[in-house]
């Protein structure tokens, strides 16, 4: 089994996420075709959603059977349901309600205004990850998940110096003081993370160069915690040349 972290630069934000979107779609056909089923964490910012736009733009969109597709997601903002910066809200307008697909596939977190608090919603999530767990585990199969990457370098609602990214027996977090807004969220952990086939970040701007070369030089994952990001299988850091101005040239592979 590789564990393989690979950098693929992108002339542009646009093209970024066509390129993601389009390698998503082929992958998860590859997928569906080898084991019948594909499971994807979904991510919150704003490149991973415009990805699911240009997913959801695509004249190929359609060649996925969205039925064998189960979406959960990275991390959530405690707000409530209909809050525009809900990361499942951003996704369901982006894609989610575009295509074919059982309400049954779809597992968001708990909103704040659904009559429970976060403690709560992060033990009934737990328990949903680990009703549709694999042998051995309790968690499911991720097979592609997707993360974004912070100026900071945090990655879903893990942030550095603070507690959740040194987390190794949890599969998901409650997070209180966040040093984004809002200050409380729910997270996967680092394991739950890691426990993915393939995990795809994608990074643009200039903002995130700094986080994403200290991460490739071997930072701490507590001072940069998406260094301690890596899949199973492959680690793919889709990003745009801004975003890559500090990453060596011989850990990158252009894609134009």
């Amino acid at each position: 089994m590789t564990n393989e972290r690979r950098v693929l630069v992108h002339t542009d934000r646009a093209a970024l996420a066509a390129s993601v979107a389009a390698r998503f779609i082929t992958t998860t056909v590859d997928l569906l075709h080898e084991q019948g089923e594909v499971n994807v964490v979904l991510a919150g910012g704003s490149v991973a959603i415009e990805v699911l736009e240009a997913v959801n733009a695509s004249a190929a969109r359609d060649t996925i059977d969205w039925g064998l597709v189960t979406f959960w997601w990275g991390d959530e903002r405690w707000v409530p349901k209909a809050h525009p910066d809900r990361n499942e809200r951003q996704a369901r307008t982006a894609l989610l309600d575009h295509i074919q697909i059982p309400e049954a596939n779809i597992h968001p977190f708990a909103a704040s205004d659904e009559g429970v608090d976060l403690d709560t919603a992060v033990e009934s999530y737990a328990a949903l990850l680990e009703s549709a767990s694999i042998e051995g585990t309790d968690l499911p199969r991720f097979d592609i998940t997707f993360l974004g990457v912070g100026p900071d370098g945090h990655v879903a609602s893990l942030f550095p110096h603070q507690a959740g990214i040194r987390e190794h027996s949890k599969s998901v977090l409650a997070v209180r003081n966040s040093p984004k807004p809002p200050a409380e969220r729910l997270s996967l952990s680092r394991p739950a993370l890691n426990s993915s086939r393939c995990v795809w970040m994608v990074l643009a701007g200039p903002d995130k160069a700094s986080a994403l070369g200290l991460a490739l030089a071997g930072a701490s994952r507590d001072e940069v915690p998406v260094a301690g990001i890596k899949g199973r299988r492959y680690t793919n850091f889709f990003v745009d040349r801004e975003a890559a101005a500090e990453v060596p040239e011989n850990l990158t592979a252009s894609t134009f």
